[in-house]
């Protein structure tokens, strides 16, 4: 199956795992979706993701394992929202003043810029901007 846009996948997987209330989401893995991965457990939003060979595909397989709070009924996912500002149909670009804050500094921005993919407030420190890919909170 081909995807048009990736990152758009992954976060729609995401957010399908976490109303669904799955502990563990599968996807089709690449570099900017392990970036993207790693983010996300460093900034608490999963516990952990790993990268393992693909059963029927050639391609390797990222499991994501959901992050969660509460016991039983009133158990709920650290992650609220996911929201994609970039598409390959209209970029967007931001200078490291104008990288977005979301929900005063509660939730994260991932950017990517020539130094790498990183949390806006990463690249604010850095000094660089680059394309806004989406914002997690």
């Amino acid at each position: 199956m081909s995807v048009n846009d990736p990152i758009a996948d992954m976060l729609t997987r995401l957010r399908n795992g976490v109303m669904a209330g799955h502990t563990l989401v599968s996807m089709p893995s690449s570099k900017i979706k392990l970036s993207i991965a790693e983010i996300l457990k460093e900034e608490g939003f999963i516990e952990s993701y790993e990268v393992a060979d693909g059963e029927r595909a050639p391609q390797k397989v990222l499991r994501v394992k959901l992050k969660y709070v509460g016991e039983r009924r009133e158990r709920r996912s650290v992650i609220s929202g996911l929201e994609r500002i970039s598409t390959p149909g209209r970029r967007v670009y931001a200078k490291k003043e104008e990288i977005p804050f979301v929900l005063s500094g509660l939730g994260v921005s991932i950017v990517s810029t020539p130094k790498g993919v990183m949390t806006g407030r990463r690249a604010r420190q850095v000094g660089v901007g680059g394309e806004v890919l989406c914002k997690v909170w």
